[in-house]
């Protein structure tokens, strides 16, 4: 969905970088000089002609001291992760279809390409398919995902099967980034921020 059809802010207005508190403006800074760095490198846009910030960042300005905290999970769980890059955009790209979010969709799309999802692939898992070609690691992760997601259960023959093929790090490691993920989906849902 463009601006014109919806607000890139969707239910909330887009904060005016020079109107925001100190702690506000802290944390768009460093927003500006990491996570706004990461996706223009991308092509993933991120924030407005005029320096506003969308997407999930946007909404994280509302509350800083609950946002730095994320932040950190979020680094630290990406940093010591020890899923594969398509495994975990696999996650990501279930997660914000289940949920509907319009940005996360669009920014997890080029991303999962950018990792090495085919095109075919990512958009497969964008409609709530599981593509047969995904590696078995990947097709598992998606499988429990959404299983986690939709029905919150994951049967025993499933979990046996994550188990050995993730090891239990490995299953943490997937409920982390769900647990990331999960935040910012609502965020997106909550708010109704569209892609840009």
């Amino acid at each position: 969905m463009n601006e014109t059809a919806r607000p890139l802010g969707g239910r909330l207005p887009l904060a005016d970088p020079a109107a925001l508190a100190p702690a506000q403006r802290e944390l768009y800074d460093q927003l500006i000089s990491s996570w706004v760095v990461f996706t223009d490198k991308l092509g993933i846009q991120s924030t407005t002609q005029d320096g506003r910030l969308i997407g999930p960042f946007n909404a994280l300005l509302l509350h800083p001291e609950v946002t730095a905290k994320l932040l950190e999970f979020q680094a630290a769980e990406s940093a010591n992760t020890g899923l594969t890059p398509t495994v975990r955009e696999v996650v990501i790209i279930v997660l914000g279809s289940v949920y509907g979010a319009d940005y996360e969709l669009y920014a997890h799309e080029i991303v999962g390409r950018a990792v090495g999802l085919a095109d075919d692939q990512v958009a497969a898992l964008v409609g709530g398919d599981i593509p047969e070609d995904l590696g078995e690691h990947e097709k598992l992760a998606a499988r429990l995902t959404r299983a986690v997601a939709t029905r919150h259960h994951i049967d025993e023959e499933l979990y046996r099967a994550a188990e050995s093929a993730f090891g239990a790090k490995g299953l943490f490691d997937i409920a982390a980034v769900m647990g990331v993920y999960h935040t910012v989906c609502t965020m997106l849902t909550l708010f109704e921020v569209p892609a840009p």
